[in-house]
């Protein structure tokens, strides 16, 4: 048990010691000029941050959200195919591939689909 206490104060000493050595040699200053600008990789910034971005790219970014969601889902629908009723499995494969299918279709005549306007 004194094994023990002795070698608990002496770790705790030696943490004090080294944390006030740290705090002593340390030369960073809190309030650092590179800490008080925004970060913006290393570059100072020499336009407003607060720049329109394109909806295009916002849209086309949502569409392969939504085709990633629907990968999720079908996945597994391939998988349950042995144990499940056909029927049902048809009857539900066929409503998420109509459902997707009419999405792109919405999409490509509302022109989301086309990089270049």
């Amino acid at each position: 048990m004194i094994k023990l206490m002795m070698m608990a104060s002496m770790t705790l000493t030696l943490s004090i010691i080294m944390i006030t050595l740290y705090l002593i040699i340390n030369k960073k200053m809190n309030m650092e000029r590179n800490k008080m600008t925004p970060f913006e990789c290393g570059f100072d910034p020499k336009a407003s941050s607060r720049l329109p971005f394109s909806t295009q790219f916002f849209l086309i970014g949502i569409l392969f959200l939504i085709f990633d969601v629907e990968m999720v889902m079908i996945l597994p629908m391939i998988i349950s195919l042995k144990t499940s009723n056909m029927l049902t499995w048809i009857l539900a494969s066929y409503t998420i591939i109509m459902i997707l299918i009419m999405g792109l279709y919405y999409e490509w005549k509302n022109g989301v689909i086309e990089w270049m306007n």
